[in-house]
């Protein structure tokens, strides 16, 4: 078959080891038809094969994006920025402008906050003198606590407090009011709403569906939202990512993208079971998981959250917090009834994705994966476990010896990226720091390795994620250095996120056969010094064999 398009002078790496390097290769009906020299490929070509000249630029595999929220992402891309913004002047600024600019908006959104941007714990009070005369609010950038002002929790109807699921919580104050801060996506779900997104959220809040069914014009709504979430991704080099949050509403929009042209990226939504769910709930993850399933969009996994955050406290640990005797958070399944709920999952044949922050949750989650495989027996689960923050060293070992992926976000760590060291270095405490983001530890031991930003918590950027992962430090003379190799950690965010997501027959390597998704970087990657890769171009995206995105200036 003459190929559609060949890529030719190339500095290729495959990530398939039987051919680990390359010039060239050739894309036909959507797959990669060969990898050679370029020499080789060239010879291919017919008269209308379009030709594309790399110019010794680095071609990988497609970025696989193992853990984000496309739907959250794209909305928030219209929302206020305020990420490095601090101190009460800047906040007033940047929100007089955003206010100035969007008269008509029912909510002021902003996203992006970190839990040091005052000098003190945030409240409605501050929030007030930001802004009094509008509902505002901002969002933390682990997106696990938002702040609101007192006009925006008195529109939402829970300035007098709101019930809430335990593990998520309105705080209330001494005067009977609540504070402004609002912990978990349950306690903040009413402030979103006013926004006008709150379908958008059923899928991470609550797990349910909209209900009535959103209309015609209200899906194209959501969809518009996506549409810019999939093109922001696109430039970025992703071309398949795991959606960790979501419903069949969720899938129902992928799908009728899809089936408009629309669809620009490969994407797997779980069911999302919740603490207040039955077992028999499962049937709807069964159900969804047999009407999505092809190549551009499917299911076949269950999230869950078993705590929240470090920084808000609520991250469950095996030991108590530094100055908080007696408080370690807990877990929003308790151990028993999770073996029962992962031994079910697993019996479905479905995989399970856990958020498991603290090292209490870590353990939790390990040990329920290792009842359903006592259970069950073994199989190739996958199973895996989102974020690992913090693990006791006992733990670490077992992830490689059950098979568990552990799915790690490089900008995640304290001063890698955005996040500031502080207060999260307080928090975790001393003692503790060398217990933290042990990511080479837990590849040296065994566990399958996935990487993901957790987009829109942190930038979608898989290049600069790519230089927190090469440039973080040790936290102190005990702790140990924890990056993995440039190309180890390539294949964390191409063939490692394929594995981990069912997906290695289909993507994650360029080999004849596989589907036909590239990136192409403006350089050779192995030559750029680490603290420049997050300033590194993304000159073209091509995704099933078609250009979803191209750089200013690349031919």
């Amino acid at each position: 078959m003459t190929p559609e398009m060949i890529l030719i002078n190339g500095r290729v790496l495959t990530m398939d080891d039987g051919t680990p390097r390359a010039e060239a290769l050739a894309v036909a009906a959507g797959k990669i038809a060969a990898v050679g020299s370029t020499a080789e490929i060239a010879a291919m070509a017919g008269p209308q094969t379009r030709v594309i000249d790399a110019g010794g630029r680095s071609v990988l595999p497609g970025f696989v994006e193992s853990h984000l929220h496309l739907v959250l992402g794209g909305a928030e891309l219209a929302h206020l920025q305020l990420h490095g913004e601090g101190g009460l002047a800047s906040m007033q600024a940047a929100f007089g402008a955003y206010a100035a600019a969007n008269p008509d908006k029912p909510l002021l959104m902003a996203q992006g906050a970190d839990y040091a941007m005052l000098d003190h714990p945030v409240s409605r009070h501050d929030m007030d003198a930001i802004l009094a005369d509008r509902p505002i609010a901002m969002t933390a950038h682990d997106h696990h606590t938002v702040w609101a002002n007192t006009a925006a929790l008195r529109a939402a109807g829970i300035l007098h407090g709101f019930a809430t699921p335990p593990g998520h919580e309105v705080v209330m104050g001494d005067d009977g009011l609540a504070t402004g801060e609002l912990r978990e996506f349950e306690a903040f779900a009413p402030v979103v709403a006013l926004g006008g997104e709150a379908r958008l959220y059923f899928g991470i809040a609550t797990g349910g569906e909209p209900d009535p069914w959103p209309s015609e014009a209200e899906r194209a709504m959501d969809k518009e939202k996506i549409a810019r979430g999939l093109a922001h991704c696109a430039a970025h080099g992703i071309t398949s990512m795991v959606n960790m949050d979501g419903n069949r509403y969720t899938l129902a929009l992928l799908a009728e993208m899809r089936d408009e042209g629309r669809l620009t990226a490969r994407v797997k939504v779980p069911f999302h079971f919740k603490p207040h769910m039955e077992l028999d709930a499962l049937d709807r993850a069964d159900a969804m998981s047999a009407e999505f399933d092809d190549d551009w969009l499917s299911c076949g996994f269950v999230k869950l959250f078993m705590d929240g955050v470090i920084d808000s406290g609520t991250a469950y640990m095996l030991h108590d917090y530094p100055g908080q005797q007696g408080h370690r958070s807990v877990p929003l399944f308790p151990p028993e009834r999770f073996n029962r709920i992962a031994t079910e999952i697993d019996r479905r044949g479905l995989q399970i994705a856990v958020h498991a922050i603290g090292d209490g949750a870590v353990r939790t989650v390990i040990d329920g994966y290792a009842a359903a495989r006592a259970a069950n027996g073994p199989r190739d689960s996958r199973h895996r476990v989102e974020h690992i923050e913090l693990i006791d060293r006992a733990d670490v070992p077992r992830l490689g010896a059950l098979g568990i992926v552990a799915s790690l976000q490089p900008p995640h760590p304290p001063g890698a990226m955005e996040f500031p060291l502080q207060p999260t270095l307080d928090v975790i405490g001393k003692a503790r720091w060398r217990d933290g983001y042990l990511w080479k530890t837990l590849a040296d031991h065994g566990a399958p390795i996935a990487y993901a930003s957790d987009w829109p918590v942190t930038d979608v950027s898989v290049l600069r994620g790519l230089q927190a992962s090469q440039t973080r430090v040790p936290y102190g003379a005990d702790c140990t250095d924890e990056r993995l190799g440039l190309l180890d950690s390539l294949y964390a965010y191409t063939a490692g996120g394929a594995w981990a997501a069912h997906m290695e027959g289909l993507t994650g390597r360029l080999r004849p056969g596989l589907a036909a998704d590239i990136v192409v970087l403006d350089g050779d990657i192995e030559a750029i010094p680490a603290d420049q890769l997050g300033k590194t171009a993304v000159s073209l995206t091509i995704c099933g064999g078609r250009i979803t995105h191209q750089g200013p200036g690349f031919a």
